[in-house]
Order: C-alpha cells, then structure tokens, then sequence
C-alpha cells in the first residue's frame, strides 16, 4: 500500500510557478473590494448619521467627527536660551530655566519634564565622565 505519490500529469514540476507573472501590483483580493464597495455605498449616509448624533449630545458620535476633523496635535520646536551644560553648575542653571519657562507658562508641563529628563540624561553623562578621570588618576598612582 505504501506506493509512493501519484501525481497527475497535469501537476505543476517543483519550482515551477502555477502563475509565473504573479499578482498585478495594485490589485486587491476579492474581500478588500466587497468591504471597499459596500464602505462606498453608504458612506455619506453613515458620515451624515454620525454628524446627526454628534449634534443631538452623543459623546461617541462627537469625538469620531472630532477625531476626523482635527489632527493629532504634534509635538513643536521649542526655542529656549539654555546656559552651558558642560558642567554640573550649567545643568542646575539649566534645569532652572526650564522651571521658570514652565511657571511663566512659555512650555507647557510634558515639555518641561522631556527637556527636565533631557538634563538628566546630560548630567548622568557628566557624572560618568568624572567617575572615569577619577578611577583613572587613582589606577595611575597605584
């Protein structure tokens, strides 16, 4: 019983390609079409509903108009005099300037707290760099 596999003469050989062009760049599956066109079909009666219900107080409604409406904010550039920070005395000044443009109101509280981890990051690296001269001046004098 244990013939081996029959093949039909028809069959496509190994490494032979049943469609040797491959799928037209562009074309989409059968799914994608049915779901696009049934998406076609009622799109401006669905847009005018969710309109409709965001109008009448439905919280959901609204924040799916408000969504489509407005863009994700993005984060902006931020101009701001910063003294030296080669040293730990500039990164306190720095991180003091920060506070006070929070307090002024000229950054807003996330902006501050990356530019406040910023600092850190920079002073951690100072430190490293102290830590390494120091570990060096004490090997050189054993």
């Amino acid at each position: 019983m244990s013939e081996g596999k029959r093949t039909a003469a028809t069959a496509w050989k190994p490494g032979q390609s049943g469609n040797p062009k491959g799928k037209p760049k562009g074309a989409t599956n059968h799914a994608t079409r049915m779901v696009t066109a049934l998406m076609e079909e009622g799109a401006k009666e669905i847009a005018q509903t969710v309109v409709d219900q965001a109008k009448e107080g439905n919280l959901m409604a609204a924040r799916l108009v408000l969504d489509r409406l407005a863009p994700p904010v993005r984060e902006r550039s931020i101009e701001l005099d910063l003294p030296n920070t080669g040293t730990a005395a500039g990164i306190a000044e720095a991180q003091q300037t920060v506070l006070e443009a929070v307090g002024r109101g000229e950054l807003t509280p996330n902006e501050g707290q990356v530019l406040a981890g910023i600092l850190e990051a920079r002073r951690k690296a100072l430190e490293t760099e102290e830590l390494e001269r120091r570990i060096a001046a004490l090997e050189g004098k054993q």
